[in-house]
């Protein structure tokens, strides 16, 4: 018997829909059990998970033969989120769950051996790509429930376990449908850990009207001056006189997070402005974005946000010449042998150095020490198109 069911792949920030097709034969004298489509290890051992976790929940699974692919069978297959969809296309091929249940659905979710249904990263852009083609219902683990529920106009069925699932899938013991408050909140509220108050900055009255000016304009920042005199105080002020996030801006941002999994389970939509501070040490994927599965970078989390580089001229100078394409383009797209994605990067950019690499070039309480070789050599970091 063939059951189909539905789940869905994420291809940068875009979800794929995958069919799950499962294919059991009961007559098969030597019990096997293939799974094909381009599946890496984790969902190869997808099918022992499966079989351990239909068994522990009091189901059958029967000792014959099975096929199970994973179409379109071109796109590589990652991770451990096609396990429940494999799971329900072998109750669905055995004929142990309605075969209409199956119809309209999407199934995302990591199976414990016991039966019951794990934490998957980024459910928000499978949600939203079922959405998109005119899915009904998507179940998925109850720890991600809020965070799919922030997709509007479909039903999000929060499962505990494979056992629970059957029984609301025969109308049983039905779930009810996950509701998430999906306004963003913009009443007075304290700043988030990390961010200082502007009001809180006492003098620099010149610096700060010049960071109020690339705050509402969304101009880039460098800050030179020597140590001591409140450049990173200041730039971790920027995020709170930035506007607040729309309510798409925030699902934007929140699509991101979702797939490098930095998403906190009691508060799932991102609706404060990203500031991420990288250490100058940060490696060229670490900063734009890459790896054998490309994931989005410093560059991408800080999408809609303030990208700080404090002590920029320490830097590597090829990580900080790849900002260029992004800075112009707000994107950035990683190619691979495999094929290419796209990750937006549209931030802020505020950049803090010394002015020499003793930091008391100018400076009217201190000598500086550096010869004007040295003060060129430093200063000469930083390309002029960057500069520019």
């Amino acid at each position: 018997m063939l059951a189909v069911v539905k789940t869905c792949a994420v291809i940068g920030l875009d979800g794929q829909i995958v069919e799950v097709q499962t294919d059991f034969n009961p007559r098969a004298v030597i019990p096997s059990f293939a799974l094909v489509g381009l599946p890496d290890s984790a969902v190869r051992e997808s099918k022992e998970r499966a079989r351990s976790a239909i068994k522990n929940s009091g189901l059958r699974f029967p000792n014959k033969g099975y096929v199970v692919n994973l179409s379109p069978a071109d796109i590589p297959k990652h991770g451990p989120s096609y396990d429940l969809a494999i799971a329900i296309g072998i109750l669905g091929a055995t004929d142990q769950i309605p075969q209409h249940a199956m119809d309209n659905a999407m199934f995302i979710g990591e199976l414990s051996l016991d039966g019951s249904i794990r934490h998957v990263k980024g459910v928000m852009p499978m949600v939203f790509t079922a959405q998109q083609e005119g899915f009904e219902t998507v179940y998925v683990p109850i720890e991600d429930a809020a965070e799919a529920a922030l997709v509007p106009n479909i039903d999000i069925i929060p499962v505990e376990s494979i056992g629970q699932l059957v029984e609301h899938l025969y109308q049983l013991n039905p779930i009810q449908s996950y509701k998430a408050n999906t306004k963003v909140n913009s009443s007075e509220r304290p700043l988030p850990e990390g961010i200082t108050d502007f009001a809180d900055i006492k003098g620099q009255e010149h610096v700060k009207r010049a960071l109020e000016v690339a705050a509402a304009g969304n101009h880039n920042v460098l800050l030179t001056g020597p140590p001591g005199s409140g450049k990173s105080l200041q730039a971790r002020a920027i995020p709170g006189i930035l506007p607040q996030l729309t309510m798409d801006e925030a699902i934007e941002v929140t699509r991101i997070y979702s797939i490098v999994d930095m998403l906190s389970s009691d508060k799932p939509l991102i609706d404060e402005r990203p500031f991420r501070a990288p250490h100058h040490t940060i490696s060229q994927v670490g900063l734009v974005g890459g790896g054998a599965i490309p994931k989005p970078g410093e560059i991408s989390l800080a999408h809609r946000g303030v990208l700080f580089l404090d002590e920029i001229n320490e830097h590597s100078t090829k990580v900080l010449e790849v900002l260029r394409q992004p800075i112009e383009d707000k994107i950035v797209t990683i190619s691979r042998a495999k094929g290419s994605v796209t990750f937006p990067a549209n931030f802020l950019l505020i950049g803090a150095r010394n002015p020499c690499p003793c930091g008391y070039y100018g400076d009217p309480n201190h000598a500086c020490s550096c010869t004007p070789n040295q003060i060129k050599r430093y200063q000469a970091k930083l390309s002029g198109p960057l500069l520019d």
